[in-house]
């Protein structure tokens, strides 16, 4: 696997967050009440840290064997949603309680906009869209 230095990088800041996600999850670390984040910024957060995931990783993998775009889906995939747990659970105990599936929706909103590019590459790139009527020989 040919990762770039950039990608190292976050692979180490992305397997930071997921270990201070788990040890906060296993109450080794106390985190939450620590950073107040709002909802639309979570959000605004998780939109486009998925649009630029998704962006990146699709020309990154183009021409890989499939194996190795697996494991690149874990960089870009898998990493980025650590952070946006992170946030959440460095949120408020109340807050935490109040909305109990941000972080779910959250989830979906990265997944949703992390798909787009991906999808879109499968799409046929010489597709061709005629407006009016059916041409007839």
């Amino acid at each position: 696997m040919v990762l770039r230095r950039v990608e190292l990088i976050l692979v180490a800041f992305f397997f930071a967050t997921w270990g201070v996600d788990c040890l906060a999850l296993l109450g080794l670390v106390e985190i939450s009440g620590s950073l107040e984040i709002g909802l639309y910024p979570l959000y605004s957060m998780a939109a486009a840290t998925g649009w630029i995931a998704g962006n990146i990783y699709v020309p990154r993998t183009r021409r890989l064997p499939r194996e190795l775009r697996r494991r690149f889906l874990w960089v870009y995939f898998v990493g980025p949603v650590g952070l946006m747990y992170l946030l959440r659970a460095m949120a408020t105990e109340q807050s935490q309680q109040q909305a109990p599936l941000v972080p779910l929706y959250g989830l979906g909103v990265f997944t949703v906009l992390f798909l787009v590019p991906v999808v879109l590459k499968r799409s046929p790139r010489h597709a061709t869209f005629r407006l009016g009527g059916r041409d007839e020989d």
